[in-house]
Order: structure tokens, then sequence, then C-alpha cells
């Protein structure tokens, strides 16, 4: 099945919400780009946003909140916080 830009939100999501490591989220754009399955309409974002993703354990590079609402942008999706009281 071809990677979609709803997939990668999907996983960026994932790991904001602490179920996906940074290092799983790293690893899984790695391998991602490296299968080259992309929605053909999006092949430029997929690729800018994967290779972001795949840095992210580059000190370097880092992974931001900002970062995270830029590459969510570039997917089509806007990020919102929401706050709770904890039990």
């Amino acid at each position: 099945m071809p990677i979609s830009k709803q997939t990668v939100a999907r996983k960026l999501f994932a790991y904001l919400q602490h179920r996906l490591s940074l290092a799983e989220l790293v690893e899984w754009a790695e391998n991602a780009l490296l299968e080259c399955d992309f929605a053909e309409t999006d092949i430029e974002v997929l690729t800018s946003v994967l290779g972001q993703l795949g840095l992210a354990d580059v000190r370097a590079f880092g992974l931001t909140w900002e970062d995270c609402q830029n590459l969510m942008q570039q997917l089509g999706f806007d990020l919102q916080v929401a706050m709770a009281e904890s039990a």
C-alpha cells in the first residue's frame, strides 16, 4: 500500500501522543524512504517530511513542537492542543 500524507501524519501524531518513541518514528521514516512506495501526487512533500523525520534523532536537527506543527501543515493537517485535569 502506498504511503500517503495521512499515513505520515498518523505516525507523527502517534509520536506526539507518546504512543511511538522518537527512535521508532525515525526508524519508520528511514524505512519508508527506502521503500519509496509513495502516492504519486505527494512525492515531493512526503520525501521532504520523511527526510526531516529520518534525521530527528540527530542532535543538530532534533524535532521541536514547532517542527511538528510545520510538518503537519505540509501534510495538510493542523495540530491543536487540549488540556485535561488529571484524576
